[in-house]
């Protein structure tokens, strides 16, 4: 659960404060006419992400890197237009250099949301891999971490742009020139990553530091985007201390009292919001990301060319780790753990096809892929499919677990490192 609400947070937080003041800055300096275009815009960046979300996890007909390539080229062309022309917004009268203008604000507006949102929409495709039933608890809490992650997202963009259409113009204006250039900078390193990596244009030193930048300072660009939140918040929140609006009588003066309650409200929900999700990309991620330690292999009796682990050891219901040590020092393991509600055992490699020999543990009375997070069905372990252990040799005799060393050493080279 806490997986995916970080990574939706980590995709979506910038994206949704950079599209509240986007969408706050349109509310504010367009008219009808072109807020429409730039609702057109939002509307078709939405369905876009949606059909490419659709063919990246159905079809191989678009790969991620170009569609990603196309609309970083479309956001930086269309941020130069409107740089160009932003200033004619303000004049008086429909001329053809405004509409363009709000054309390329809206193709602006539309690439940000067709740029982060297929990956996000995409999650959930991902939950049932490795045979997680959608009827299952693990695919709940999965979708419940989702689902969490786009509420917040939301609610950050929301109360970003209704705090940001109630501070004074020349302020919106400014916070929204910073946050375009600071994403001037991020969209270009990345779009020279992009380029760079589907071989467009050559590596040199320039474009090595480049790439890299991009690649080591992408939480940098979250926590700016915070910062300007926090910003639009205490902008907010000082205008409604310092409001003088003239009344003539007291419904007027109750009116305006209400106006600036609502303002406060939605400049305290930004602080929040955004405090939120600085805590979900931080304390949350770290305690999510934190190294699991395997439980301690467990002593077992070695002779006639095979491992012998007694019922005694394993009768408790837990998850028990056993290994072979050969002669060059290669530790090959195996976990065992006895079925719920019956006498059988399951046992298996302490390694799976997909993960290699991360190993699994044991959280809640289930076990738990220390790679991916998948929980595995107690009852499957000693089968093959999706990320259950590997399937090894044994026998029961006299009360023992008799597992032959012939049959682990052919794993060997799945534990070498």
């Amino acid at each position: 659960m806490l997986t995916n609400l970080v990574k939706v947070t980590e995709d979506l937080l910038s994206v949704a404060i950079v599209l509240g003041l986007l969408l706050a800055f349109a509310k504010t300096s367009f008219p009808k006419s072109g807020r429409k275009i730039v609702i057109i815009g939002v509307l078709a960046g939405l369905a876009a992400s949606i059909v490419m979300a659709v063919l990246n996890n159905t079809t191989n007909w678009m790969d991620t890197k170009t569609w990603n390539l196309r609309m970083l080229i479309i956001w930086i062309a269309a941020f130069v237009v409107f740089a160009v022309l932003s200033s004619k917004i303000k004049k008086e009268g429909k001329t053809i250099g405004k509409t363009v203008a709000w054309i390329a604000f809206a193709a602006l507006t539309g690439a940000v949301i067709g740029n982060a949102f297929p990956a996000v929409w995409g999650y959930p495709y991902s939950f049932t891999t490795a045979d997680v039933s959608v009827l299952s608890t693990e695919f709940l809490y999965k979708l419940i971490g989702y689902l969490f992650g786009l509420v917040l997202t939301f609610l950050t963009g929301l109360s970003v742009y209704q705090a940001g259409r109630r501070i004074k113009k020349p302020e919106l204006n400014l916070c929204f020139w910073i946050m375009l250039i600071v994403e001037v900078i991020r969209r270009g390193t990345g779009l020279v990553q992009v380029l760079q990596a589907k071989r467009l244009i050559k590596s040199n030193h320039l474009v090595f530091t480049i790439t890299k930048f991009a690649n080591n300072q992408k939480e940098l660009f979250i926590y700016i985007m915070i910062i300007l939140a926090i910003v639009v918040f205490v902008l907010l929140m000082i205008a409604s201390f310092k409001q003088n609006e003239p009344y003539r009588n007291p419904a007027e003066h109750r009116k305006i009292k209400a106006k600036w309650r609502s303002a406060r409200r939605w400049a305290v929900t930004v602080l929040i919001t955004a405090v939120l999700g600085l805590l979900v990309i931080t304390a949350v991620k770290a305690y999510d990301s934190r190294e699991v330690e395997l439980s301690p292999v467990e002593e077992t009796t070695i002779e006639n060319g095979n491992v012998y682990v007694t019922f005694e050891q394993v009768e408790d219901g837990h998850l028990h780790r056993f290994a072979y040590e050969t002669e060059d020092g290669t530790q090959i393991r195996f976990i065992v753990i006895k079925k719920p509600n019956s006498s059988s055992y399951g046992i298996g490699l302490d390694a799976c096809d997909i993960c290699g020999e991360t190993g699994y543990y044991e959280k809640d009375g289930q076990v738990v892929c220390k790679l991916c997070d998948v929980v595995m069905n107690i009852s499957t372990i000693g089968f093959k499919g999706g990320c259950n252990p590997i399937v090894i040799d044994y026998s029961i005799e006299n009360g023992q677990i008799v597992v032959p060393i012939d049959g682990l050493t052919e794993y060997e080279d799945i534990f070498k490192r």
